[in-house]
């Protein structure tokens, strides 16, 4: 049996119904997110792309935690609505991404053999970003997203895993779309505001 067309197969199954939810604004993403991870973990490992490999306890913890502030959200009187990321936060987000991209570059030329370092540490330091910026229900997510989905296709496919690789071409249609749909709900919110003022 071929482990890596099984891993392939289930994590796909997995990531559309990860994608939907998430399009949906659904809780339920974060369940399905802390176990997805471990499909792809083992996979990654076995192609040889060890930053995304370690990348997934990340997603099982960030899932975890992103399932206990949805909760939270739901559980207060207004429910946490999706929204612009605060111009604040821009900055602050730009460089807890470029740390992690050096870090993760340095770890993956000094201590594994990683054929791939530099795509590697440029998605999985955006996909840790775009995770917890997930987390606050943030629209820009989906446009981090469409930038570390566009990467891991060429990834995949050079690694050898083409049903991932397309999974992730999928995720960029998807991320365009989820996008308009967050941005929609946006807008929607602003002009019920307006109306109660």
């Amino acid at each position: 049996m071929d482990w890596s067309l099984v891993l392939q197969i289930v994590g796909t199954a997995l990531g559309f119904l990860y994608l939907w939810l998430e399009y949906k604004a659904n809780i339920w993403l974060w369940v399905v997110g802390a176990l997805m991870p471990m499909v792809h973990g083992v996979l990654y490992l076995q192609s040889g792309i060890y930053a995304d490999a370690a990348m997934q306890l990340y997603y099982v913890l960030a899932g975890l935690y992103g399932l206990c502030v949805w909760k939270r959200g739901s559980s207060a009187k207004k429910e946490m609505t999706i929204t612009h990321t605060p111009i604040g936060w821009v900055l602050p987000l730009v460089l807890v991404y470029a740390v992690l991209n050096i870090a993760l570059y340095f770890l993956l030329t000094e201590f594994t053999d990683s054929q791939v370092p530099l795509f590697d540490s440029i998605s999985t330091a955006l996909s840790i970003v775009a995770m917890w910026m997930l987390s606050r229900k943030l629209v820009e997510q989906w446009l981090v997203w469409l930038v570390v989905d566009a990467i891991s296709v060429g990834l995949y496919f050079y690694k050898g895993i083409p049903i991932t690789g397309c999974l992730y071409l999928v995720y960029c249609v998807l991320a365009v779309v989820g996008y308009m749909r967050w941005m929609r709900e946006v807008r929607k919110g602003a002009g019920t505001e307006s109306e109660d003022k």
